[in-house]
């Protein structure tokens, strides 16, 4: 009986989730309530504060949901004894584009994040945790980075956490670009490359250094 009851939590949780999804992709973050995501759910709100405190919670666990595929990958680049830190790095990233490309799901979160959300005064633990998390990819980007300065694999006189900062723009930047106009580059096609032309600018460019 406790087991079933905790597989229906689970459910209902899966529930309010996919609803989630779907307004935020229809509506946009802030035109949605709770209110709106318990009726598309069947649940009650009272349902919704059970497994969320606020909207900004359950943004945050939606788009949890699309990290736990790559931290295999990252937990990789990022370890001290990885000897090919940037080659794990360069699957990754390939990877995260061609996933947002050709996965729906991926693509329909990605697009609420990047083009379907206002930080709103509803909305300002969530800017906290927007604030905080990009702090931590920039330093375990920058972890990665010194990872392969150490092999070799980058100059040494890289200068990491400027190259963390610019290649978490890069990222950021062309897939903001081809959600908002997909037509114009295969996203999937295009991930070697691009993700190439980023590695080069952190083995080439004099800016980067020191």
């Amino acid at each position: 009986m406790v087991r079933r009851t905790k597989e229906e939590a689970q459910e209902t949780r899966k529930q309010i989730l996919e609803a989630a999804e779907k307004a935020f992709y229809e509506r946009g973050v802030a035109r949605t309530t709770l209110a709106d995501i318990a009726a598309l759910a069947g649940v009650t709100r009272g349902a919704i504060y059970w497994h969320f405190s606020n909207k900004a919670d359950l943004v945050q666990a939606m788009l949890d949901s699309l990290h736990e595929p790559l931290e295999d990958m990252a937990r990789a680049s990022e370890r001290e004894d990885e000897i090919d830190p940037l080659g794990w790095m360069r699957k990754l990233l390939i990877h995260l584009f061609q996933q947002v490309a050709i996965d729906p799901k991926t693509r329909r979160i990605n697009e609420i994040l990047f083009h379907k959300f206002e930080f709103t005064d509803e909305m300002c633990d969530m800017r906290r945790q927007r604030q905080i998390i990009f702090l931590d990819c920039n330093e375990r980007i920058a972890l990665t980075l010194s990872n392969a300065v150490r092999q070799r694999q980058l100059p040494s006189d890289l200068n990491p956490v400027r190259g963390a900062i610019c290649l978490h723009a890069y990222v950021h930047g062309v897939l903001g670009q081809w959600l908002l106009v997909p037509d114009s580059f295969s996203l999937y096609e295009d991930a070697e490359p691009l993700v190439d032309t980023v590695l080069d600018m952190l083995r080439f460019s004099p800016a980067l250094r020191g």
